[in-house]
């Protein structure tokens, strides 16, 4: 067991390699198979670039976070299973996109149904703490269970590959998320999963520092499948090991990433789209054209606006009624100012 002063000089020591990692890796992706992880793609509904950018932000982070596990591993004498063949398969989906081998939508969620099913049975992952009602019998069945687990992946997940487009959104957000995952360990002493979620943390902030205000590369979906499949595992891992907090309140602290898929699933089919297509109506999206009309501001505003959505949620989070009611609230509030901002002309 590594002392304090040893865990802070991995954490830098680490620092340091994953920065370089990606410097390495943005380089070198430019001469790579003639471009092919070279984003070329200027006419997709969220693209905001006119120079060609690596999308390899996904590589670099999955060889930052392997590098760490096997750290982890000669430190603590433990492989995080969970956190290697989960993320790595579905990192694998999103690759395949990166390197420009064209997997259609209905396909592509197939196959991520496909291993999310298989890696939840055999890595045995389970939700232990839940304190909404009518859930807690229902999860006792453990293909509603499964089924549950599922559909978090799912929204999650995909919840962070819509996202993505904005320099800054995703890395931002994600990295609110894992200091307030972070705070509630070390107030928990759960202090070996407290060192790797600051471990992940740093590689949100390496990529975010090639990423924003303006982007010289991209995660591209391996990134994003990636970033989202870790940020689920956590939540969860936290979770189940602090019963004393309100499921209802890791709900609040992913709102933004699941319900932005749920919302924008039923908003097209109202429309009578594909809800599996990207389009150029998501909140961000309607945040930047008819608000703000930069792409970086638009990443700031929002994670501005969450961070502070989230605060009352995180004093209270022991509170299970006002982490129902917070949660229900944010929603409501979601809706109202979809609405109202998609009412509003472009200015």
């Amino acid at each position: 067991m590594p002392t304090d002063s040893a865990e802070l000089s991995l954490l830098s020591l680490f620092s340091i390699s994953t920065f370089f990692i990606f410097l390495v890796i943005k380089n070198l992706s430019k001469k790579i198979g003639n471009g092919i992880l070279l984003d070329q793609d200027f006419d997709k509904p969220q693209a905001f670039h006119k120079d060609p950018v690596p999308r390899c932000g996904g590589l670099a982070a999955i060889i930052s976070l392997v590098i760490y596990i096997l750290i982890n591993h000669l430190l603590f004498d433990e492989f995080l299973n969970d956190y290697f063949f989960l993320p790595a398969t579905l990192f694998l989906i999103g690759f395949l996109d990166d390197l420009k081998l064209k997997i259609n939508a209905t396909s592509r969620l197939f196959a991520m149904i496909f291993i999310l099913l298989l890696s939840i049975i055999f890595l045995s992952v389970n939700i232990e703490n839940m304190d909404v009602p009518y859930l807690v019998d229902w999860m006792r069945n453990r293909f509603f269970e499964l089924f549950f687990i599922l559909l978090c992946f799912l929204f999650i997940v995909n919840g962070a590959n819509l996202i993505d487009g904005f320099n800054g959104l995703l890395a931002i957000h994600l990295i609110i998320i894992n200091c307030i995952l972070l705070i509630i360990s070390l107030s928990n002493e759960q202090t070996e999963f407290a060192l790797f979620i600051a471990a992940q943390t740093v590689i949100f902030f390496s990529f975010l520092l090639f990423n924003f205000p303006s982007a010289k590369i991209f995660l591209g979906d391996s990134g994003s499948y990636l970033f989202g499949t870790i940020i689920t595992l956590n939540i969860i891992a936290i979770n189940n090991a602090n019963p004393q907090i309100s499921s209802f309140f890791f709900s609040t602290l992913v709102f933004y990433l699941f319900f932005e898929v749920f919302f924008s699933f039923f908003r097209k089919l109202y429309q009578r789209k594909s809800p599996l297509l990207p389009d150029e109506n998501h909140l961000h999206m309607l945040v930047y054209k008819k608000l703000i009309k930069k792409n970086y501001l638009t990443s700031l505003i929002i994670n501005t606006v969450y961070l502070f959505l989230i605060l009352p949620a995180f004093y209270f989070m022991e509170n299970p009624l006002f982490s129902r009611i917070w949660f229900f609230s944010l929603l409501l509030f979601y809706l109202i100012f979809y609405y109202l901002i998609s009412r509003k002309s472009n200015s």
